[in-house]
């Protein structure tokens, strides 16, 4: 038998597929067929009579001592008694303080603990049985005894009786009966526990457009298809054409993955069932699987629907022990989800969208033709797009004339929506802290610093001179091995200012042009940019510091792409040796050799990295004067542009720049122009923020007051924006 029919007669008839709860796949899907509400009122009448009964009876008890007439007698003769009330069969009495009598022993105790907590004594009733004794009225007369009378008949202690029971009776059904309402209209008695928490966005509530997403041009029109099928069925049925079953959105995060989904629903104007993977989740067994029933059951009700399942692989994840496998309750609602979308007719208008970052570990069944049926890749948004995303949020902001986003585009690459969208925002808080009623380009540069370099500048705390000598020398290693090979990106700036994120200095590279790939020289000259830090230290101080921890991490996960999955090492060629795992997180390989090859990549990393070090010692040893002056400026300065690192570094070693040509490319000779732009741009954002500070510090303002702290040294690392994978398009080399 097929598993899918299997999954799908299961859940439409009710079967228990889903653990404890699983019956309740049928029409009356929430309601437990075990649970009847009148035997349950009944069971709780008879419990909560039963306690009602215990209560009044310690409290009569407590309340009433009986004792017998004869020594009821011998208290009157004694003179201890205080009152006498004759209530039809029943005479009731208190005895005096003074007296010493107890009914019992229990009578005694009780009175011996009261007089020791509050040093009084316990006025307690007691009773006797009446008895027609001419004797007694004169003696209690004698003896001064108040006496009163009562006339409680039969009938009033029978009222009184059954009010005392019914009215409590009454006050806990009334409870009850509000608690079970509640119960039924959440869901059943564990309060709604298989009931599905999706958000309904009805028409078009979502708010978002196709207009609001930007840079992912692909990935919507691959959905325009859809909303076209949604919007006018009748042009695809004609010809026999279905709507796709689902379509699953992958991307890294922060690139509208969500923001699509919701575009998507507000562009057809159809319902929109918005949940995340983690809502299926619960401790009870079998609620998943409910609760995937009850979505369902309600988007076909509300057909033509959109169900949107943000983070699927919370519950999608592969059976295979080797992704975790083994978890029943996770399984269940896996095997739910599967027999739903088996079980559905596209023909009504339901879609499915869902979004993850982590498709390698999702179930095959889940992604197989028939449940989704696309795959869009919603990826880093490349320079276009960037640009028009950035226009995208900056509409609703007041920007002035010199706003230049498409310079700001060209500086963030390898930055998602979210990144951009995070800049913007950050310049208007910033415009708004400066006092001004507009967004300046000052703003958006400070803004791109904090988002991808690394928050705010510190300058708290100074360091010591040796220390500011170390960095600026480092980064200026960085700068200068750069500048004196062919295939680096142009510097934009060098600081020695460190950053709340704990960079000590960096030194900011932007690419001319959008790259997709590297040649293999590109990537050995960026391991030696990246060393060029280190090698300073050991030329000029003969010592190497912490400082270079985060160059040695970048340079060495590029040295291994390049020989385990690059096929750029002569000792293994073309043979992979590695594979991706999280490709749209942290990108990290996993080795797929054995622990003598891997031995042998590690010695052919080491060997990469070592020819790379000697020629950044080479390059910066016949150039130690420009190692020395630029170092020197920079030290005073604590910031310098790349204008004036690479004027600096022609008139010291009189190399000239390349005569600028035509390349016949259109979009790099533009590409060109904007990276010009961009360095004036920047030229001109930093001469106006010494002009600041130099104002706002006046006197005070000498070079010992760059805020590093002095308690994190050089081993104080920040990790670059981006990885050293081979599409990005910007380098940062922190201290």
């Amino acid at each position: 038998m097929d598993d899918n029919n299997f999954y799908n007669n299961n859940g439409g008839n009710g079967q228990n597929n889903g653990g404890p709860n699983g019956g309740n796949g049928g029409p009356n899907g929430n309601q437990n067929p075990r649970f009847n509400p009148i035997i349950a009122f009944v069971l709780f009448s008879l419990i909560a009579l039963f306690i009602v009964t215990l209560l009044y009876k310690g409290v009569g008890s407590s309340a009433n001592q009986a004792v017998s007439y004869d020594k009821f007698y011998k208290l009157a003769e004694k003179n201890e008694l205080k009152s006498v009330t004759f209530d039809g069969t029943k005479i009731n009495f208190k005895v005096r303080d003074s007296s010493t009598f107890y009914a019992n022993s229990e009578d005694k105790a009780q009175q011996e603990l009261y007089r020791q907590s509050t040093g009084q004594k316990l006025d307690v009733n007691y009773s006797t049985g009446y008895l027609d004794d001419d004797q007694l009225l004169p003696l209690l007369k004698q003896n001064n005894v108040t006496i009163n009378r009562e006339d409680s008949s039969s009938t009033s202690a029978l009222i009184y009786n059954i009010i005392s029971f019914i009215v409590p009776l009454i006050i806990i059904w009334i409870i009850f009966a509000v608690i079970m309402r509640r119960m039924g209209s959440s869901g059943g008695m564990l309060g709604g526990v298989g009931k599905s928490n999706a958000k309904v966005y009805v028409q078009k509530a979502t708010g978002v457009t196709f207009a609001d997403v930007a840079g992912q041009d692909e990935a919507k029109e691959s959905l325009q298809e859809v909303v076209d099928f949604l919007k006018h069925p009748e042009k695809y049925t004609k010809i026999g054409a279905k709507l796709p079953k689902g379509a699953l959105l992958v991307g890294p995060p922060g690139t509208g993955k969500t923001l699509l989904a919701k575009a998507v629903a507000g562009e057809a104007g159809v319902p929109f069932f918005s949940l995340a993977g983690s809502d299926f989740v619960e401790m009870f067994v079998g609620v998943g699987a409910s609760r995937v029933r009850d979505l369902f059951n309600e988007a076909k009700r509300q057909a033509p629907c959109i169900i949107f399942i943000d983070e699927i692989d919370a519950i999608g994840k592969s059976r295979d022990s080797r992704y975790g496998g083994g978890n029943d309750e996770r399984e269940q609602t896996l095997n739910q989800l599967l027999a739903e979308m088996d079980g559905f007719d596209t023909s009504k208008g339901l879609l499915i969208l869902a979004a993850t970052n982590r498709p390698e570990v999702l179930d095959k069944a889940l992604l197989r033709p028939g449940r989704f049926d696309r795959r869009i890749i919603v990826d880093r948004p490349d320079m276009k797009g960037r640009l028009e995303t950035l226009r995208v949020h900056a509409k609703d902001v007041r920007m002035d004339s010199t706003c230049d986003l498409e310079a700001i585009a060209l500086a963030s690459a390898g930055l998602v929506g979210s990144d951009l969208a995070n800049i913007i925002n950050e310049a208007a808080i910033l415009a708004v802290e400066n006092g001004r009623e507009y967004v300046s380009q000052p703003d958006l540069f400070e803004a791109f610093e904090r988002v991808a370099v690394g928050g705010k500048e510190k300058k708290d705390r100074p360091m010591s001179d040796k220390e500011r000598h170390i960095v600026s020398y480092h980064e200026v290693g960085h700068a200068l091995v750069s500048a004196l090979q062919k295939n680096t990106d142009p510097v934009q700036k060098i600081t020695i200012v460190p950053r709340t994120m704990g960079a000590l200095g960096y030194t900011l590279q932007t690419p001319e042009e959008e790259k997709f790939l590297q040649s293999k020289e590109e990537l050995e000259e960026d391991i030696a940019t990246f060393m060029g830090g280190r090698a300073a230290e050991e030329i000029v101080f003969h010592s190497i510091t912490s400082g270079a921890a985060n160059d040695i991490e970048k340079a060495t996960n590029i040295a291994r792409n390049m020989v385990t999955r690059f096929g750029m090492s002569e000792k293994f060629g073309m043979m992979g040796l590695a594979t991706v795992e999280s490709q749209y997180l942290d990108g990290g390989a996993q080795m797929t050799c054995g622990e003598q090859t891997a031995s042998e990549v590690d010695s052919e990393v080491h060997a990469i990295i070592e020819r790379a070090y000697k020629e950044a010692i080479e390059l910066l040893t016949e150039h130690r004067d420009a190692l020395d002056q630029i170092s020197e400026y920079l030290y005073k300065k604590e910031t310098i542009t790349g204008k004036e690192f690479m004027d600096m570094f022609r008139e010291i070693t009189g190399i000239q720049a390349d005569p600028e040509e035509e390349t016949g490319d259109k979009k790099t000779d533009e590409d060109h122009k904007v990276a010009e732009r961009l360095q004036k741009e920047m030229d001109s954002y930093e001469a106006s923020k010494a002009a600041s500070d130099d104002k706002n510090s006046g006197d005070s303002g000498t070079s010992d007051g760059s805020g590093i702290s002095d308690d994190s040294g050089l081993s104080n690392d920040s990790d670059s924006s981006h990885g050293p994978e081979v599409s990005s398009n910007e380098d940062i080399f922190d201290e």
